[in-house]
Formats: structure tokens, C-alpha cells, sequence
């Protein structure tokens, strides 16, 4: 267990890759009992920011993915698309330091908060409860709140948000979902972005395709460009639907 998030080592093992042969790694009962603990405090303050978002009629949107996948430039695009001129939407940016993507959101016309970690690698509930008593979204409105780039730890802990969206990029290799898989099976959408780059990299689309319909055959997947969202092509398209009908299903 690392000393910020609780991630799990109890189904680690060491492996021959010729052989197949491995070892499984196993915690120790006081391990076991400080994650379960932490856990399930961070499980309790979740519950409470969900009830207060629903109150309010707040639409929270968990955004994660790999550093560099287009989460920052996802809701940039999205701010300034015509299409979602209407929305009232505010954002919550976690990173572990600087406010470089807080400045780009308030740039493209949005209402953010930074939220750094320091040395964590997630945000947890504690912070979302902070920062959404902070930031004040208006009633009606859509959060997003832009977690740390990492494939790992933030699918464990739940925020209280109403949706979960996993981003991964043509360039950070096919077999992401393969080698994270707590993080692809917990999501409702996934995002496969920088579609325009596909001519120009080692990606194999089908197979990262098949690996996301077998870890989690019910998530929506979208390839995208998100730079090029003003875009009026299908893939681009599909995102807007996406999130509008969301907002209007609410």
C-alpha cells in the first residue's frame, strides 16, 4: 500500500515471463485494516458530497486518464464549443502541483478551482468536499472534476460524482487497458483521444477496442480529437451527444 491512496497490493505477484511461473505477494493484517479503514472513511464523505451535488442538481463529472491523454484540452474545447454555450459549467482541477490547467480553464471561459496533492497521486472525497464548498456550483449546473493523471489509483476512490469517464491517447500504446483494468471497468465512457495523430503512430485500434468490450462491455467508447472539437466530424459529434444527453436526462 503506498503511504497517500490505500492502492492495493493484494493481488500483486512477481512473474517469469518466459515461464509464466509468479509468486503472489501477500499484505499483512494490519496493511489490510488501515486500507479497509481509509477506505471506507473516504466511502462516507463521498456519500455526503453526492447528496449535496444531487440537492443542488449538480451534474459531477469525474474526468481521468493518463498525463497528457487531452483531459485539460477536452474541457477547453468544451467550454468554448458553441454547442454547450448554454451550459453553466465549473470545473475542479487536481494536480499534484502548479495551477497551469487551472489558468487554461479560466482562459477558455471557465469557473475553476486547483486542487494540488502534493505528493499524492489522486483526489479523494475529502478534497472534493472542500473544493466544491469553495467553488460553489450553481444549481443545475455540470462539474467537472479533472483528476490526477494516473491509470491506478483514482478508480478506487469514489467522490460522489454521478459519472466516471476514463481517457487514454493513440500515443500512450493499445495494451493501456490491458495493463489497468480496475481503472477501464469503472467508468461509463471512455475516450480514446488524438484520433487525428493514428496515421502517425504504432496503435492498434481494434485491440485496445476488444480489450475495453471485454473489461467492460456496457462503457460507451468514443475516438476523438479533442483539440478539434469545433469540428463538426462524427467522432467529435458523439461526445456532444454524449454529454447532452446527460445533462438533459438529469
Amino acid at each position: 500500500m503506498c503511504n497517500h491512496c490505500g492502492c492495493s497490493a493484494e493481488k500483486a505477484r512477481i512473474s517469469d515471463p518466459q515461464s509464466g511461473k509468479h509468486t503472489h505477494l501477500h499484505m499483512d493484517g494490519n496493511s489490510l485494516k488501515l486500507q479497509e479503514s481509509l477506505l471506507a472513511g473516504n466511502t462516507a464523505l463521498a456519500e455526503q458530497n453526492r447528496k449535496w451535488l444531487q440537492k443542488l442538481q449538480v451534474i459531477a463529472i469525474n474526468l481521468m486518464g493518463t498525463p497528457g491523454a487531452g483531459k485539460t484540452a477536452l474541457l477547453e474545447a468544451t467550454l468554448k464549443a458553441p454547442q454547450f454555450a448554454s451550459l453553466d459549467i465549473s470545473v475542479l482541477e487536481g494536480d499534484q502541483q502548479t495551477s497551469n490547467d487551472a489558468k487554461r480553464i479560466q482562459s477558455a471561459g471557465g469557473k475553476v478551482l486547483q486542487i494540488n496533492t502534493g505528493t499524492g497521486c489522486h483526489l479523494d472525497a475529502d478534497m472534493i468536499h472542500s473544493g466544491i464548498h469553495s467553488l460553489e456550483p450553481q444549481p443545475g449546473s455540470l462539474l467537472f472534476i479533472e483528476n490526477v493523471g494516473n491509470l491506478v489509483c483514482p478508480a478506487l476512490f469514489d467522490l460522489g460524482e454521478n459519472y466516471r469517464i476514463t481517457m487514454m491517447s493513440v500515443t500512450d500504446g493499445a495494451d493501456k487497458p490491458e495493463k489497468y483494468p480496475h481503472m477501464f471497468s469503472e467508468c461509463d465512457l471512455i475516450i480514446i483521444n488524438k484520433a487525428d495523430l493514428l496515421p502517425y503512430v504504432d496503435f492498434d485500434l481494434e485491440y485496445a477496442k476488444n480489450c475495453i468490450a471485454k473489461l467492460n462491455p456496457d462503457a460507451d467508447v468514443i475516438l476523438m480529437s479533442a483539440n478539434k472539437q469545433g469540428d463538426a466530424d462524427e467522432e467529435n459529434q458523439q461526445w456532444q451527444q454524449w454529454l447532452m444527453n446527460r445533462v438533459n436526462n438529469a
